[in-house]
């Protein structure tokens, strides 16, 4: 787990450049949502970034920022890095929806696109030790964790009798920061951690002990990280439940979570509310809606099907 007052010291680097998102009704008694698609850039990962580049010596930082993503995390590096005037690039994945790779060149970030292959290739031979700037691993740096710890701190300020949070899980960083956070202050609670079944890398791992071969075929990218080895024991510790939402249920979340939350979020952000309906009926449960970078023409598509 990560340490409670490393959550606590992050939660208060990041608190200047964050929201402190609301937390609303699901539409189904005793269910909230958490709404960390409204943070600055869309997404959650604005948290774990600027509590990790803020850990970073002043001469490190001055070198500039550098992670992989799927666009998400490559969003809220490029987005620090604007405010900390350094320069910023993104290893991210030719398959990245456009509105996300057109964001980080808005916040004055270079994107490098690359094949799923290479990208691999790449994280496997720590291709980031060769570059000049300060490398942020977008899930297994204990900093960004930790700022992600955040959110816990937060739900459990605005649920005290909080008893279950679902979460989706993509490398693992998020639910490792809000898991800890949480079951430090509420030692009891239920921390299930959500897949698409187009992708359920931790969902097969975690019951096989080990990683698979799988190909992505989902809605939700921002779920798609390969496999890192040492997320391992970590997210065995701090996930109690695994669930794969099936193709269809999660195509109908993003609409279904537009009526009932009066947002809109993307494939991933929706999972944790997809999930709700296979949960047996137990305590307050809290879903995190993790992002809302949804491409438009993905959006009306969804609708459409929903019609």
């Amino acid at each position: 787990m990560v340490p409670l007052d490393e959550i606590c010291e992050a939660a208060e680097r990041a608190r200047p450049h964050v929201q402190r998102t609301p937390l609303v009704p699901a539409g189904s008694a005793g269910s909230w949502l958490k709404l960390e698609l409204l943070q600055p850039t869309g997404s959650f990962k604005v948290r774990g970034f600027a509590a990790a580049a803020l850990a970073l010596t002043p001469d490190r930082r001055r070198r500039g920022l550098l992670t992989v993503s799927a666009g998400n995390a490559a969003l809220a590096c490029a987005w620090v890095a604007r405010w900390l005037e350094v320069p910023c690039r993104v290893v991210m994945l030719e398959t990245a929806p456009p509105p996300k790779v057109e964001g980080v060149r808005a916040l004055g970030g270079e994107p490098r696109l690359v094949s799923r292959g290479q990208l691999q290739e790449w994280m496997a031979g720590r291709g980031w030790e060769a570059e000049p700037e300060a490398f942020l691993h977008p899930f297994a740096d204990g900093a960004v964790q930790a700022g992600h710890g955040g959110i816990g701190l937060e739900l459990v300020e605005q649920l005290p009798e909080v008893g279950r949070v679902v979460v989706p899980v993509g490398g693992g960083g998020l639910v490792a920061g809000v898991a800890s956070a949480v079951k430090a202050l509420r030692s009891g609670v239920e921390v299930v951690g959500v897949q698409s079944d187009g992708y359920p890398l931790w969902v097969r791992a975690i019951a096989d002990g080990g990683a698979s071969a799988i190909t992505p075929r989902t809605i939700a990218d921002g779920t798609t990280a390969p496999y890192e080895p040492a997320m391992h024991e970590l997210l065995g510790e701090c996930v109690d439940t695994w669930l794969a939402v099936r193709g269809p249920a999660r195509r109908r979340a993003v609409p279904a979570l537009a009526a009932a939350g009066k947002v809109v979020a993307e494939g991933s952000g929706a999972l944790a509310y997809a999930a709700l309906a296979l949960l047996p009926e137990g305590p307050p449960t809290v879903a995190v809606v993790s992002g809302g970078n949804l491409a438009p023409r993905l959006l009306a598509t969804l609708l459409r099907e929903d019609a």
